[in-house]
């Protein structure tokens, strides 16, 4: 299936050695799945070359379009930052690492027609195996107390439609923002669906999600979500958009 309009925006901190393969992987990837387009880059306040790379490429004429925080502000900001800036009425994201393949974007669109989110998962996480355990742990937690019933919460592999985005306030600043949108997402009973995704070794730079400061970032926001979630059941918000 083809969209009308798609945004594909990636998130970066530090991935000069990535970004210029993904910027080129997303324009090649983009007139198959959509009549118009837009790329965007997210830079996470890096301090390495990674929005020197991108201005390079948008000099060259590559429709791709910066975005930057001035300092690091972590992930779920920089996804903030993507969902507000998307101009498009379906918006992709993906990591700025390079682990997915983004020829498999169709498996997303096809589905498109009955869902207002799609989300992929990894049907084989190409991670150490720590990241495996910490994605096991904070996956049993989110069912039990967020009510999320995906397979693959953090998959950074999503499609979604805009006026999702504009309807659901989101207020993780990190690694818990797709489990709040999963989760505000399905207490408002919009319909997710999920399919099936490759992942790749990360080969140039190095990952943040296992850091003691994200972990810790993670779940104060995780019992915030949780009361939130908690005090809109019993006072009966939601609602589909």
């Amino acid at each position: 299936m083809k969209l009308g309009g798609l945004t594909l925006f990636f998130p970066c901190w530090n991935e000069e050695g990535n970004v210029e393969a993904v910027v080129r992987d997303a324009i090649a990837a983009a007139p198959a799945v959509a009549e118009d387009f837009e790329v965007l880059i997210i830079d996470d306040g890096s301090s390495d070359g990674t929005a020197g790379k991108i201005r390079e490429l948008i000099a060259a004429g590559l429709p791709v379009r910066l975005l930057q925080h001035p300092v690091n502000r972590g992930y779920g900001e920089a996804l903030k930052t993507g969902f507000l800036s998307a101009r498009q009425p379906w918006v992709f994201f993906s990591d700025g690492d390079s682990q997915f393949d983004l020829k498999e974007l169709p498996r997303l669109t096809e589905l498109t027609a009955d869902a207002d989110i799609v989300t992929g998962f990894r049907t084989h996480r190409a991670d150490p195996a720590y990241r495996l355990l910490n994605q096991k742990i904070f996956g049993w937690a989110s069912r039990l107390f967020l009510g999320v019933r995906v397979r693959d919460i953090n998959c950074a592999f999503k499609l979604i439609r805009r006026e999702v985005l504009e309807a659901i306030p989101l207020r993780s600043s990190g690694a818990l923002i797709n489990a709040e949108l999963l989760a505000k997402a399905r207490a408002r009973g919009l319909r997710i669906a999920e399919t099936g995704v490759h992942h790749r070794p990360r080969q140039r730079g190095s990952p943040t999600g296992a850091r003691l400061d994200v972990i810790a970032r993670a779940l104060r926001e995780f019992w915030l979500i949780y009361r939130e979630l908690h005090w809109a059941g019993k006072h009966g918000a939601g609602g589909r958009i």
